[in-house]
């Protein structure tokens, strides 16, 4: 039994660790220029099917093909502030929702124009012999996505907190009219969120698709999961979605193993319904409307 639990508690992990990337880049943007960004799930996506096929199709080295994907993602969300979101810069939110809602659902066709409908693997970055602790086994490639989350998310918060231009993203954040009268270039910060945030998406994608596969569609799910982590944890503190989609992560994991398979997404729905009526703000956010 306990070795069951222990098995489900490195599944959980593992899956809580890819949610609470897409968490935080939902955060990030949030926090940065007031925009849920729906597209977010579908940068993870592309991160991947790009990386597959700059691998498969090019016959480029694995980390190469990686550090292209990363960057054609990084340089997708970029383009998709520049263009998007900057032209409806004052539309309410429900316009700017649907611009989001629109980018995400081009994206996926896409997707599905250059590389169809297959679901496509890549292979693990260090080797797929399974590492046994007791009677439950971990497969290398998840303590890549459990190392590589914890590296990301401490990079994150040291880059807002102790660099300049860190700073400067919250400073937008805080108040952009202040910060432009104080020198800060906003459109500048803008892209940089964005930016992040598509970098975020797109090693999430690269990390965990040799375990999970991928296909054009794999991002609906990753990012209504990552949006529901996020208002898990609390939509204006980046930590708190980290904490989210790990809490969420292993809410599922547990129902999947000791109840059933087919409750698993429904059992995280009905948790973050709970939350939001008990404690609308998210277990770590605050009362009030003060952002970090």
């Amino acid at each position: 039994m306990w070795d069951q639990i222990l098995q489900f508690l490195f599944t959980g992990v593992t899956v809580g660790a890819t949610y609470a990337l897409v968490a935080l880049g939902f955060a990030i943007i949030y926090n940065a220029s007031d925009v849920v960004n729906f597209a977010q799930g579908e940068f993870v996506m592309m991160g991947a099917m790009c990386a597959v096929f700059l691998y498969s199709g090019s016959g480029l080295p694995l980390p190469v093909a990686l550090l292209l994907a990363v960057a054609l993602t990084i340089v997708l969300g970029m383009s998709f502030q520049r263009f998007a979101i900057a032209r409806a810069r004052g539309a309410s939110v429900v316009s700017t929702i649907i611009i989001t809602i629109g980018a995400s659902i081009f994206l996926r066709g896409v997707a599905l124009l250059l590389w169809g409908k297959d679901i496509l693997a890549m292979p693990h970055f260090s080797g797929e012999t399974p590492i046994q602790l007791g009677r439950a086994t971990l497969l290398p490639q998840n303590l890549w996505v459990m190392g590589g989350t914890g590296v990301m998310v401490l990079a994150v918060h040291y880059f807002f907190h102790h660099t300049t231009l860190g700073k400067a993203v919250i400073a937008c954040s805080c108040n952009r009219t202040a910060a432009h009268l104080v020198g800060i270039n906003v459109g500048l910060m803008m892209l940089i969120a964005y930016g992040l945030s598509a970098f975020l998406g797109a090693m999430a994608g690269v990390l965990v698709t040799p375990i999970t596969f991928t296909s054009y569609d794999a991002g609906v799910m990753l990012g209504l999961k990552g949006f529901s982590a996020a208002i898990l944890g609390g939509m204006g503190n980046p930590m708190g979605a980290v904490a989210g989609g790990l809490l969420l992560g292993l809410i599922e994991s547990m129902a999947a193993g000791l109840i059933s398979s087919g409750y698993k997404d429904a059992i995280g729905f009905v948790v973050l319904l709970l939350v939001l009526f008990l404690r609308p703000s998210g277990l770590f956010g605050k009362a009030s409307a003060e952002r970090v």
